[in-house]
């Protein structure tokens, strides 16, 4: 009896390349029917062929094909082969024999609507009558006026790998025939401005999607002039997605899909706060669906086999890995993990000591080459489940620096939007300094950020990103950051870029060492701690701590810095 395949819920990302295709342009076909001026090379010469696009049959058709067209050396094999259906003589008409020795052997094929989509060209056109071009009506054109080239989720993808992806034994249902899938739109790259309906929906979820807003709903990157990211607080919705999911018990793995430059930031995000014993993947593509050479297709494909393999199973059957992406037949560990280049195998392993965990796809089988010593998922310390229902935050009013109680759950126990930190990036260099004998004032931005964040986010800190490895910052923004310590915001310091060394962790200092994280993963476990540990404790007069409060400080920084140590 063959296993019980499992189940897989997919979730997707902003702005993700892996869920993109190229724009649909209308064909020379549908140009020479309606009379418009063909597609042409860039030297005035006829375009060779047309694009051919996935699309549905509206009614069944019949088809010849010509024997031996599907390689070009299966005819030199013509001894291995059984006869045609038939033939087509000169006329087009189709007989069962051959009639002269011009008729033309043949398959015939009756296509079905419901044998899957079929490559076709594209026979659309604008309301107006012109041809679509690109993705917009005209250049510059608003929302209203452009189409979108992102799938609102995942299905469309897994249909079309299934259909037109090839295994080594060519055979297709590359995905289908070893999982099932759901489909959650976490936040997704597009989105249905006119709203859908409930029984057209493909991805997990009940009722009606009301009409969805570009930039406020799903973040596209494409046309360029309206890119959109999303908020802070949309990373508590896809916490609080990806933790529902993963705790119902319905699933043996899942995957994220977001573009290539930030999935390393979402999964080691959810490597930190998702309390799950099965494998979380990430993937993203350099190119997009549908395009030659796309590798986005593969690393979904390497990822579910990475996810039936087992090979990330402990003794007790759980997860030992982690978070991990999977991308150009290598795993990586989410820590570690970061784009260096916009070309498939442009990514790269940061810190110096380790990141690849296994290797995968061809020739196979997945291998697991170590598995990592750092906390995650089940293990962390961040994960949601530990997370208090509130903590500490602080802000400024007339009389100084107070405490405010922060709500990080609801009754529910999910994650409030409003919690999520705000944790800024600062960057030292050398000649950086305007004089020798700069003061924290000079530090405008480090001073103003201090401002507004007592002003605006009660839960708030600072990554510096000084000389590599050691993090070394200049002696003003040291100055300007043990103010922001002071003023309840705890400071990270990392290398610079992808530093292979660690960061010293040095007695008494009133920061936390990042280790050998980047500036980028730092941040993200920085804003997980504050929602586990809260704000620092304030001092009166920020720029002058007594040493009472310096001690306080000291000792809440020490937690921040076991978990800095441990994941």
């Amino acid at each position: 009896m063959a296993d019980k395949k499992i189940r897989i819920a997919i979730f997707s990302g902003p702005t993700a390349t892996v869920q993109n295709s190229e724009p649909l342009v209308t064909s020379n076909k549908a140009r020479e029917k309606y009379g418009l001026p063909p597609l042409k090379n860039a030297d005035g010469t006829p375009q060779r062929f047309d694009a051919l696009r996935p699309q549905r049959l509206a009614a069944p058709v019949k088809v010849y094909v010509r024997q031996f067209s599907a390689h070009p050396l299966e005819a030199d094999a013509a001894d291995l082969y059984g006869p045609p259906d038939g033939y087509l003589d000169a006329s087009g008409a189709f007989h069962t024999q051959r009639r002269s020795a011009g008729d033309t052997p043949v398959y015939e094929i009756t296509l079905h609507p419901e044998d899957g989509l079929y490559a076709l060209p594209y026979m659309a056109r604008q309301a107006d009558g012109k041809p679509w071009d690109d993705i917009t009506a005209h250049p510059g054109a608003p929302a209203a006026k452009s189409r979108q080239t992102f799938y609102p989720d995942a299905s469309r993808i897994v249909e079309e790998i299934d259909r037109f992806g090839l295994g080594e034994d060519g055979l297709p249902n590359m995905l289908s025939s070893k999982a099932d899938f759901d489909f959650y739109r976490a936040a997704p790259s597009g989105g249905y401005q006119q709203g859908l309906k409930a029984a057209s929906r493909t991805d997990v979820g009940e009722g009606d999607i009301a009409p969805e807003t570009w930039g406020r709903d799903f973040w596209p990157y494409r046309p360029p002039h309206l890119r959109a990211e999303p908020p802070r607080a949309r990373l508590a919705i896809v916490t609080n997605m990806v933790q529902q999911a993963m705790t119902s018990g319905r699933y043996g793995g899942a995957i994220w899909l977001e573009g290539s430059p930030n999935v390393e930031e979402s999964i080691y995000w959810l490597n930190l706060l998702i309390d799950t014993a099965v494998p979380l993947c990430g993937n993203s593509s350099q190119r997009p669906h549908g395009a030659l050479s796309n590798d986005g297709d593969r690393n979904i494909v390497d990822s579910v086999d990475y996810i039936a393999s087992g090979i990330w199973k402990g003794a007790d059957g759980k997860d030992t890995v982690g978070g991990v992406a999977v991308l150009d037949e290598l795993i990586f560990h989410a820590r570690e993990v970061q784009k260096g280049d916009a070309r498939p195998g442009g990514y790269v392993a940061t810190g110096g000591h380790g990141g690849i965990v296994g290797t995968i796809g061809q020739p196979g089988p997945p291998v697991l080459t170590f598995r990592p010593a750092r906390l995650h998922t089940h293990t962390s310390m961040l994960r949601l489940a530990l997370l208090p229902a509130s903590v500490h935050g602080v802000r400024s009013d007339a009389k100084g620096i107070e405490a405010i109680e922060v709500a990080v759950k609801d009754a529910q126990g999910n994650l409030l939007g409003s919690a999520i930190p705000q944790v800024s990036m600062v960057k030292s260099g050398r000649y950086l300094p305007e004089s020798e004998g700069e003061t924290p004032e000079s530090e405008v931005d480090i001073l103003a950020r201090i401002e507004r964040n007592l002003r605006t986010s009660p839960l708030a800190g600072f990554i510096g990103e000084g000389a590599a490895p050691f993090g070394g910052l200049t002696r003003s923004m040291d100055a300007a950051l043990e103010r922001a310590v002071f003023s309840g915001m705890p400071v990270v310091k990392v290398g610079r870029g992808n530093a292979e060394g660690m960061v010293p962790i040095t007695p008494g200092t009133v920061f936390i060492a990042g280790s050998n994280l980047t500036a980028t993963k730092a941040r993200l476990l920085l804003m997980a701690c504050l929602l586990k540990f809260g704000a620092l404790p304030a001092a009166e007069d920020p720029a002058r701590p007594t040493a009472a409060e310096r001690a306080a400080a000291q000792r809440q920084v020490a937690k921040y810095q076991e978990i800095f140590n441990t994941h």
